[in-house]
């Protein structure tokens, strides 16, 4: 054992900051955790409430069930919470809880209810709505559901707002999807004002303060880097933006892993300096498992590359905010 100890190679971490978990994350889970201290299990969650495998499989040893439709609630647990996801849910959603006589609670992140918001005056000011986001994502189903069928065109790239063609050119008005590559969003934006040049903007940035932080940490964390680690779930479109950003910002590879048992040491290679993320629905629990893997194999330092410092907290919904919420209560995201 000493040989090998020996015989690590000298490797330095740069640790992105902010990273992880951002405050609409944070949110709903403490109101899943909260409602399970509250009303007892099960509690029903519709969707994963974060995209992360870990986030929900540590919830579900808590008490939670996760279903993709309501009418999955067994009739004898109708009275029990079921809670809609961070990503936002269409209109349609709540309507058909509240005929089934079902007790939800929102954990839509209130970043996300900006944009509906900002999607809903366009079209109450007689404007078509241009949503920027990615097809099938739940937040983009979500926004798109909180208008009539028909006032919302989604639009993914360039070559997207190349060939759209909207039924009044001068009466649009756009949003984004949250979290977005900021750079790709302004392309498509530019071309679009390029296009329409009375397109109306929303009255604040679309894009959240997370996905606009973790990105700006990413970009100067990443010249130099041999690799660069971006902790997260392939579903998770922020997570994967931050590959993306890392590239481009001069990493010579990337990679979006969901745990430390994800990494393939032996294609790794030769290395000197390893750049560190979370997406914005990712664990700090995982970020410090996979810095105890490196330390494993490699005499790994930590260097801490840090831009701003976030400060955001959204409370949770009303009828939880007289439950206790403890440190150990949520150890099993944030560590001990």
């Amino acid at each position: 054992m000493a040989s090998s100890a020996a015989a690590k190679s000298p490797i330095t971490i740069r640790l992105c900051g902010p990273r992880g978990f951002c405050a609409g994350v944070d949110r709903a889970i403490q109101i899943v955790v909260l409602a399970l201290k509250e009303f007892g299990a099960p509690v029903y969650v519709r969707h994963e409430i974060v995209h992360n495998r870990y986030v929900v499989e540590g919830l579900e040893a808590k008490g939670a069930i996760f279903v993709e439709e309501l009418d999955e609630i067994p009739p004898e647990h109708r009275k029990q919470p079921v809670v809609f996801s961070a990503h936002g849910v269409p209109k349609s959603v709540p309507a058909d809880a509240d005929e089934r006589n079902l007790f939800y609670l929102d954990a839509t992140c209130p970043l996300v209810s900006k944009v509906h918001k900002q999607a809903m005056r366009h079209h109450r000011l007689g404007r078509h709505v241009v949503l920027i986001g990615h097809a099938g994502h739940p937040e983009v189903i979500g926004t798109m559901g909180q208008l009539p069928e028909g006032a919302v065109s989604l639009v993914e790239t360039v070559e997207d707002a190349d060939v759209y063609v909207p039924p009044d050119p001068d009466n649009l008005g756009f949003v984004t999807q949250t979290t977005l590559s900021v750079d790709d969003t302004a392309g498509v934006i530019k071309r679009l004002h390029e296009r329409f040049p009375n397109l109306t903007a929303p009255a604040a940035d679309s894009i959240c303060y997370a996905t606009t932080n973790r990105q700006e940490a990413v970009k100067q964390a990443a010249p130099g880097c041999d690799l660069f680690l971006i902790v997260g779930a392939p579903n998770s479109s922020n997570s994967k933006r931050l590959v993306e950003v890392a590239l481009r910002a001069g990493a010579k590879k990337s990679a979006l892993v969901q745990r430390a048992s994800e990494i393939d040491w032996e294609a790794i290679g030769d290395i000197s300096t390893v750049g560190l993320s979370a997406g914005a629905s990712a664990p700090e629990v995982i970020v410090n498992e996979i810095i105890e893997a490196f330390r494993e194999r490699y005499e790994a330092r930590v260097e801490l590359a840090d831009t701003v410092e976030e400060n955001e907290n959204f409370l949770v919904n009303r009828e939880l905010r007289h439950v206790e919420l403890t440190a150990a209560d949520m150890a099993f995201v944030n560590g001990e």
